[in-house]
């Protein structure tokens, strides 16, 4: 079986991977000089930094992880972290999850954070079912005082659009419930942890986040071409023509607003809810320390405005002693647009640093080394319609026998670890091995 794979991001690389190992002839058509998608890393004066924002290796399928880390060169080749992540309030850190963390706030707004969850908790038991909108959603799940002070600014940052415009449905889940009991320890200043599954994580001790797809799709990368961005794929008897090259199967790893520029078979209603579907990008800001230390954080959000256009920063330093010189750390902020990225993001280096001075957590002067990196595609924008368009998507790519996985090939809020295990059940799926889909 030739199959043509539009795109060598994770998913396109561990698809081809399995199916390869299953007896398959892989073929990667990819448009960028480098294969990665949204876990490339580059290096910038001897920084090295994630060029789709701070990514971290773990999984709740220990496979997946064990896969992953194998991919890399093995344990020897990971660094294991312990999660240590703030929310920077003011001019104080607060413990992560925010609920958890109370005990961190000033009093008068620890109080009306705890008043707003005692309340909303009493609230949920007399009506179980979730608002369908996001905002109501917070407030519904947090109370007032969390809601004002941090979940709507924040998220206001990221989504770039009104909250009461977006589903809850996609973060329904997500999002563990904080026991009651921990929230009021929080409050008064005992140490409680929320979100455990992230307690401990992994990050490649060189190559940044990329050598995770380079190792993932090391067996295949001699079939990946690279600056080969596919100009048309269209159905042929018996098969696919990808820019006129017959293959048995294509499968689409590509973001789906991309893959109706070059696809012509995709049907008319299919097109049209591709075509209204709503993304984010991302811009993200390398900044080099000329500074032995940082705080020992993973990453620290950033929900108010006077913090500059960052949403969240990561301490790169911090995950591996190899993505910053000797003697020296680094931060890597992440700014999301509404929509493409601007054709020009010139000056937004300047916007996040002047921000982050203000925040107290750098000084201009230590600024030794930057990079400015965007990516067109980072955040899916579930509003309200999003399951209906993305139902009417996916229907029509089924009917016309287009495969497609990944995180913007199915416009699923997935992670690395979750790009591989999808990879793999595709793989089964078309080599006879899984149900189908």
């Amino acid at each position: 079986m030739r199959v043509a794979f539009l795109g060598a991001g994770i998913s396109g690389l561990a698809t081809a991977r399995f199916l390869q190992e299953g007896g398959a002839d892989v073929h990667l058509f990819e448009a960028s000089d480098e294969v990665g998608g949204l876990c490339r890393s580059g290096t910038v004066d001897g920084f090295t930094y994630d060029v789709a924002g701070g990514h971290i290796l773990y999984s709740k399928d220990r496979p997946t992880l064990d896969f992953m880390i194998g991919a890399i060169g093995g344990p020897d080749a990971a660094v294991a972290t312990q999660r240590n992540t703030k929310i920077r309030f003011e001019d104080r850190d607060v413990h992560y999850p925010f609920e958890n963390g109370l005990g961190d706030l000033p009093a008068a707004a620890n109080t009306d954070c705890l008043v707003g969850y005692v309340r909303a908790y009493l609230r949920r038991r007399d009506r179980r079912s979730a608002p369908a909108n996001f905002r109501d959603w917070i407030l519904w799940k947090f109370g007032e005082g969390i809601s004002r002070h941090f979940m709507a600014p924040y998220n206001e940052k990221i989504w770039k659009i009104g909250l009461e415009e977006m589903t809850s449905a996609w973060v329904e889940g997500r999002v563990p419930d904080a026991p009651i009991e921990d929230v009021l320890r929080a409050s008064v200043g005992i140490p409680t942890e929320g979100y455990t599954h992230q307690l401990r994580f992994f990050y490649p001790r060189r190559g940044g986040f990329g050598a995770v797809p380079k190792g993932v799709g090391a067996p295949i990368l001699d079939r990946v071409r690279l600056s080969t961005p596919v100009r048309e794929v269209k159905r042929v008897p018996g098969g696919w023509s990808v820019d006129g090259e017959r293959f048995d199967l294509a499968v689409n790893t590509i973001p789906l607003p991309e893959l109706v520029k070059i696809c012509p078979e995709i049907p008319g209603a299919a097109r049209a809810a591709i075509e209204r579907l709503r993304f984010n990008s991302l811009t993200t800001v390398l900044l080099g320390l000329d500074r032995p230390e940082v705080p020992p954080y993973s990453w620290v959000y950033l929900p108010h405005p006077s913090q500059g256009p960052a949403n969240r920063i990561t301490y790169l330093s911090n995950y591996s002693p190899e993505n910053a010189p000797s003697g020296r750390t680094s931060i890597l902020a992440e700014v999301t647009h509404a929509g493409p990225p601007p054709p020009d993001p010139d000056g937004i280096d300047r916007a996040v640093a002047d921000g982050l001075e203000r925040a107290g957590l750098l000084r201009r002067n230590e600024i030794c080394a930057r990079a400015v990196s965007s990516v067109p595609y980072a955040y899916i924008v579930f509003d309200l319609d999003f399951d209906a368009k993305i139902a009417s998507a996916l229907e029509g790519l089924k009917s016309i026998g287009l495969p497609t996985v990944g995180r913007f090939g199915r416009f699923e809020y997935i992670n690395s670890d979750q790009c591989v295990q999808r990879a793999r059940a595709m793989a089964d799926e078309l080599l006879g091995r899984g149900a189908t889909t």
